[in-house]
């Protein structure tokens, strides 16, 4: 075996630490510092889509409050985002539209008949 044979899977090897090792150490390593930043009193934002604030954290699980006097209790992997006090209206503009333009499809067709 040579040296030019090696090159390929030595190659792919390196290719597949860049492409799929590393950004998934970076991933888990973000979800870690998230998990660790949760404390009582802080606005989060869960994967489901649902606005609370912490109320207590546990090992593996945190409790929120999503309404004066209604808490939920939730894995630590299901908050998604901790929002920090300026943001009020969150809108990652994914499709590229503002929450002031509205988004498309809203318009229904039959917008122009009247009302009952």
């Amino acid at each position: 075996m040579d040296a030019a044979s090696l090159i390929f899977p030595v190659l792919l090897l390196v290719a597949f630490y860049f492409l799929i090792i590393r950004p998934a150490r970076t991933r888990q390593r973000a979800v870690l510092q998230l998990q660790e930043r949760l404390a009582p009193g802080v606005e989060v934002l869960t994967t489901s889509g649902i606005f609370a604030t912490v109320r207590a954290v546990e090992d593996s699980a945190v409790t929120l409050e999503v309404a004066p006097g209604v808490t939920l209790r939730f894995a630590k992997a299901a908050v998604g985002q901790i929002l920090d006090a300026g943001d009020d209206d969150i809108d990652d503009d994914i499709d590229g539209d503002s929450a002031e333009t509205g988004h498309p499809g809203d318009e229904s067709p039959r917008d122009d008949r009247p009302t009952r």
